[in-house]
């Protein structure tokens, strides 16, 4: 199994709390985003890790450094997370979880990803609270534990949760996802996001919902986004005074292999 992390947007919504820096870079607690989910990934055994910049890439391999591999989106500003995926198809072949760079979350979630029997899942987050989604959220419509629909379009009122932006595929549901992202990038889908290609695949293959269990976590998206990752989901996650500089430290590569389109 291998990790593969989408960190190419440059969060302009953001409106200055990133500072110029990729969105992954946004520190809470004094670490950033893309830090804590490379430490959440090597906690899980993984230990090849495939990070997928574009904005300010230099400042993204001085951050994470050598223990992680690179595939650089150079049209960042004219794509989007499918095609950053698509790009890093070659880390895909023997199974992989994907990650966007921009979520924070308790490391309980990935591992009840990782423990999940089937092959093919994705996080979602079920609106058992009531929880008002909007046109930002990826929405879900799940039944019977599988995807059934999964978009940004869905009226709220029919969406079952909302898509945390974890998902992970098995070796042959790998090599079925990357079909179907052929065919997307052939169709010139450059634009799309990434679930949109794991919509297509649920219409072939099952795509198992793994619930968040109420766990905490945030999308950050948005300066409100930043303050409440702050205020009210850093203090629920483990090790929440805020650095990891106590926690394993990450394994250096003995050697640099970027992936090529």
């Amino acid at each position: 199994m291998k990790a593969i992390i989408l960190a190419a947007g440059k969060g302009l919504r953001l409106n200055g709390s990133s500072r110029g820096r990729p969105k992954c870079l946004i520190e809470i607690g004094g670490t950033s985003l893309i830090e804590r989910q490379i430490w959440s990934i090597r906690n899980m055994g993984i230990d090849d890790v495939t990070v997928v910049a574009g904005f300010e890439a230099d400042s993204v391999r001085e951050v994470c450094g050598g223990s992680v591999r690179y595939v650089v989106n150079d049209i960042f500003d004219r794509t989007n997370s499918l095609y950053s995926l698509w790009l890093a198809r070659e880390a895909m072949k023997d199974g992989f979880v994907v990650l966007n760079s921009d979520v924070l979350f308790h490391p309980q979630l990935l591992g009840d990803l990782m423990a999940a029997r089937a092959e093919d899942a994705l996080l979602v987050s079920f609106n058992s609270n009531g929880q008002e989604m909007g046109a930002e959220e990826m929405k879900v419509k799940a039944r019977e534990g599988l995807v059934e629909m999964i978009t940004k379009d869905m009226d709220p009122k029919e969406a079952d949760g909302e898509n945390v932006g974890i998902a992970k595929f098995g070796a042959e549901g790998a090599a079925a996802l990357i079909g179907i992202m052929d065919g997307l990038i052939d169709r010139d889908a450059l634009l799309e996001w990434a679930p949109r290609a794991f919509l297509e695949f649920s219409r072939t293959r099952p795509l198992h919902a793994i619930s968040t269990r109420g766990y905490p976590w945030i999308e950050i998206d948005f300066p409100e986004d930043y303050r409440r990752a702050v205020e009210q989901i850093m203090p629920r996650l483990p090790n929440s005074t805020g650095d990891l500089e106590h926690a394993e430290a990450l394994p250096h590569l003995p050697f640099f292999s970027p992936l090529s389109a």
